[in-house]
């Protein structure tokens, strides 16, 4: 059994059927091709606003150079914490900043609010001995799946206009926070205040599909050249055009996405329901977290690949004891309804043998020796 990533799974058929129908042919090079255009288009109605894209093949390279856009090699990004693109990504996005900081801020969830923000923002040293605020990036939805809502999203961007911060957002599970909350595109980042955002879609069915889509045409003056200067200039961009038209056809993308969140939703509400198995935050997107007894996690470690995960930013009230652990379970467009029952049965079958060895254990300490 696999839910360690939804990195794992493959990619949806009609996709990989569209890079072999587009492998024929000699389309131009190096995005002047007529299937890089028409995504172009594409993007501008889903959004429903003029955009900037530009086509990359990994995730940490949307988040780096889109950060090193809108970042000056003397700024700060702000950031939670728990971000990504503060614990995941390498060093990619300061690399590519030029030295710029990368700043984290607390919060539940791995989400801060705009109250967060501004306190931060109030309290950051003036002068060269300090380097400045200069942008923001928030995940959405965050690492540990939880999602930004339109209004917080446009009370963080509130704060940001008003210290002329640019407002970015880190969207490898973009489409899984959208179906969740069942708006739209546009509703979810520029009419909230979100001036450029990382596209991904290698998540939810794609091979290897990345966008950085920019609202603010002011920003987008560097990255053709940061783009180019990073090795993401593709000569064959139209096989990842291709990727995401059949990605948007008869709305594959949020197909995908809602079958992950079903899935994620089920997993949770069988696992509630084994004693001696809690759920750290809740259920939003395709993770699922899970406290779980040391034990339990020493032997189904062995039988399922999944993450297990640090004891940060919990909600008020819930707590990790020494004897427990937090472990990360992700649902994907592939999982299937058998494979999180038989996940379940594993941890309730291990769950009755401790039960079992329980009291031998606790017998063999009064054993003299």
């Amino acid at each position: 059994m696999n839910f360690i990533s939804d990195n794992t799974v493959g990619a949806s058929a009609s996709v990989l059927e569209a890079i072999v129908k587009a492998a024929h042919g000699q389309p131009g090079a190096y995005g002047s091709d007529d299937l890089t255009k028409q995504i172009k288009t594409h993007f501008a109605e889903i959004f429903e606003h003029d955009v900037q894209v530009f086509c990359v093949a990994t995730g940490t390279a949307a988040n780096a150079l889109s950060l090193a856009a809108i970042t000056p090699p003397w700024g700060i990004s702000i950031c939670h914490h728990n971000a990504h693109v503060m614990e995941d990504e390498c060093g990619a996005p300061e690399f590519y900043m030029h030295g710029a900081k990368l700043n984290g801020l607390p919060g539940v969830g791995a989400k801060f609010t705009a109250a967060t923000l501004e306190h931060f923002l109030q309290t950051l040293p003036h002068g060269v001995n300090q380097a400045p605020a200069k942008s923001v990036t928030i995940s959405q939805a965050t690492e540990c799946g939880l999602i930004y809502t339109p209004q917080e999203i446009a009370a963080i961007s509130k704060v940001c206009k008003a210290y002329d911060l640019p407002l970015h957002m880190d969207g490898a599970r973009f489409v899984n926070a959208l179906v969740e909350l069942g708006c739209t595109p546009a509703e979810l980042t520029w009419k909230a205040g979100v001036d450029i955002l990382s596209f991904g879609a290698t998540k939810n069915g794609c091979v290897m599909a990345e966008a950085i889509i920019v609202f603010n045409p002011a920003l987008a003056e560097t990255l053709a050249y940061r783009r180019k200067r990073a090795g993401q200039t593709l000569s064959k961009n139209w096989l990842i055009a291709a990727q995401f038209e059949a990605y948007f056809a008869d709305d594959l993308w949020l197909k995908n996405a809602l079958h992950a969140n079903r899935s994620a939703k089920l997993l949770a509400q069988t696992l509630s329901g084994i004693e001696g198995v809690r759920i750290a935050w809740e259920v939003q997107a395709n993770e699922v977290f899970a406290i779980v007894p040391r034990a339990l996690h020493e032997i189904l470690h062995k039988q399922v690949r999944y993450y297990d995960w640090p004891k940060l930013c919990l909600p008020e009230g819930v707590t990790v004891s020494a004897d427990e652990i937090i472990i990360r379970f992700v649902t994907t467009f592939e999982t299937q309804e058998a494979s999180i029952h038989e996940l379940a049965d594993a941890i309730t079958q291990i769950q009755a043998q401790l039960r079992i060895e329980s009291p031998h254990r606790s017998s063999a300490g009064n054993i003299p020796r």
